[in-house]
Parts: structure tokens; C-alpha cells; sequence
């Protein structure tokens, strides 16, 4: 194993870390200190675990690095899973049973319950993707089906109402009832912020891919940058600021919904 962001061997000062685990709760992951996990099914991949059960996510995020040439062509996900899959960079073959396609910069798959995903790097450089799986509830009388995009087609929506923070969607559960989560992009413009604290059922797994901010879940005010990653359990309070001068604070992040608390 190696550290995500390289940076291994000899320190020049004492070990410290940004990160914070409350388990069930909240975390902040850092990059550095992130190892890289071997996998069976993917080739010439390196993959970081994020958020997962034993953070007290009910879901499973993962970054993936893929060599030109790598991938998952065997298929991932088992009976059961839902799985969504976000191209960062690189020039990537995505398919399941149903639908493929060549996606680039922005480019995205999401494979229903009872398909998988298989992917390749096409491209000539690395890809950098996003990966995430979930167990699906099913509900009489709706399903969900694949859906291939990229978000780059997608205009900016303002945020309940607010011009300075926008926000994009990438599946169709506003809509669909199958649907039972969905991938968004929230972006915040150097000073915007929430309307209000948040508080809610529903979990989230964010990927920091631009800026930097000042986040508070559970009441605690946390700065965070591109290449962070948060997981935000149930009823945690969140809120952000967009802080800097120039990039927007944005970051991808999964919600479930479209579905009653089950005892």
C-alpha cells in the first residue's frame, strides 16, 4: 500500500492530520494518509475506499485511478446493487446489460439493480473516476433504468432560489420513483453559503473536486478543500461557505431518497 497522494517516506515535521471520524456521524477525509486497496476484478487500477458500513455509511464510495488499458471488464456489483460511476478525466468505455457508450471529462453511467457495470480506459492517459454502490430498495410498481450522460450537458440550476450557489442533477428521481438516490453537483461561488443548517434523514457522500470552504456538520466548523472527501450520516447538521478568490467550492455528492424509513 501506498499513500493516495503519493507523498510517503521521511516527514519534515511531526505527523498530524486533517481528518475527523465520528463514526455514524460525520467524517472528513484528508488525501493525505488515503492507501490504495487492491481489488479482484479490476486491472491496472488504483482504488481508494471511502465512506462505507464500518464509517456508518449504508453505501460504499471509491476513487479510481485507471491506467490506459484498465478497468473492470468481468463486472462489478453483485445482486442487489445499484451502482453509479463518474468520470473525473480520461476517455472511458462504459456498458452494463443494457446500454454502452465512450464517455470523456464529465461523462457518467448509472447501472439499475441487476445489472453490472464493466468499464475501460480507451484513452491514451489515466482516468479518474468516481465509483459508488448501494444496496437498492425496490418498490411495486416503479423501477429504475441505466442512464449514460455527462454532466457538462447539464445547466446550472439555482440553489432554492439562490444565484450564487447552483446546482446540477444527474438522474431523474425528481421524476421517477424507481429512482431511489441521486448524484448532484452543488457549487458555491467564493462567499455564498446554505440558506440554513440542514438536518436531515437522508445521508451524503461528497467528493471536494474545486475550492475551498468552511464546512459544519454537527456543529463543528471544518475547512476543507479540493481532494477532501465527507461523509454526512443521518440528522448530522451541515452547512457550507465557498471561501477563496477565484475556483467555485464545489464537490459531488450522493442523496438517497424517494423512499419511506423502513423498521
Amino acid at each position: 500500500m501506498s499513500y493516495l497522494n503519493g507523498n510517503t517516506g521521511y516527514r519534515k515535521d511531526i505527523l498530524t492530520t486533517r481528518s475527523v471520524i465520528k463514526k455514524g456521524n460525520y467524517a472528513v477525509l484528508e488525501p493525505d494518509g488515503l492507501v490504495k486497496n487492491t481489488i479482484p476484478g479490476f486491472t491496472q487500477c488504483e482504488i481508494t475506499i471511502l465512506a462505507s458500513p464500518l464509517l456508518g455509511a449504508s453505501f460504499v464510495d471509491y476513487l479510481v485511478n485507471a491506467a490506459p488499458g484498465g478497468g473492470n471488464r468481468q463486472g462489478f456489483g453483485v445482486s442487489g446493487e445499484e451502482i453509479f460511476f463518474y468520470v473525473f478525466e480520461g476517455t472511458v468505455k462504459v456498458w452494463n446489460e443494457k446500454e454502452e457508450a465512450v464517455v470523456t471529462d464529465g461523462g457518467y453511467i448509472y447501472c439499475p439493480e441487476g445489472t453490472r457495470l464493466h468499464f475501460e480506459n480507451t484513452g491514451d492517459r489515466a482516468a479518474r473516476c468516481f465509483l459508488y454502490k448501494r444496496l437498492y430498495q425496490r418498490i411495486e410498481g416503479h423501477e429504475a433504468h441505466t442512464v449514460i450522460g455527462n454532466i457538462n450537458d447539464v445547466d446550472w440550476i439555482p440553489y432554492e432560489g439562490m444565484e450564487d450557489v447552483l446546482v446540477k442533477d444527474f438522474l431523474p428521481s425528481a421524476t421517477n420513483l424507481g429512482f431511489d438516490m441521486n448524484f448532484h453537483i452543488l457549487a458555491f461561488k467564493p462567499g455564498a453559503c446554505h440558506g440554513y443548517i440542514e438536518t436531515h434523514v437522508q445521508e451524503h457522500g461528497a467528493y471536494i473536486y474545486s475550492g475551498e470552504g468552511m464546512y459544519v456538520l454537527d456543529n463543528d466548523w471544518i475547512p476543507v478543500k479540493k481532494g477532501d472527501y465527507l461523509f454526512m450520516g443521518a440528522y448530522c447538521p451541515q452547512g457550507a461557505y465557498g471561501v477563496g478568490r477565484e475556483d467555485m467550492f464545489a464537490y459531488i455528492y450522493s442523496k438517497d431518497c424517494n423512499r419511506d424509513v423502513r423498521l
